[in-house]
């Protein structure tokens, strides 16, 4: 089965982008757990954040800088947001493609569930 976010990256799954650059894309998720929740993915395939190497540090950090970045532009940074990186099914991921959930627009309450 063809992995649903290397299918947005390749351009054969449509998705609305708010940001790219050469190692990482970032679009707003289509099941929203928030008014905004964008999804910042790498453009490689990577299946979770377990399957991220030593050699993927810069990558792991960059898509958190894109996110911050993606907060300010989008105007929930001065209010707060939520990161969130799931890992397996019990960890909430769905996709099996490394990816940061950006969620605000809203009040986080904690703990999670």
């Amino acid at each position: 089965m063809a992995c649903a976010f290397c299918d947005i990256i390749a351009g054969r799954r449509p998705a609305t982008l708010v940001y790219e650059d050469e190692r990482v894309a970032a679009f707003h998720d289509i099941h929203p757990a928030a008014p905004v929740h964008i999804l910042v993915i790498p453009r490689e395939h990577i299946s979770g954040p377990d399957a991220l190497a030593a050699g993927d540090a810069t990558l792991a950090g960059h898509l958190i800088v894109v996110a911050g970045r993606i907060a300010q532009d989008l105007g929930i940074a001065a209010d707060g947001y939520r990161l969130v990186l799931n890992e397996g099914r019990q960890g909430g991921q769905s996709v099996f493609h490394v990816h940061l959930h950006l969620l605000g627009g809203r009040r986080m309450s904690w703990p999670l569930g």
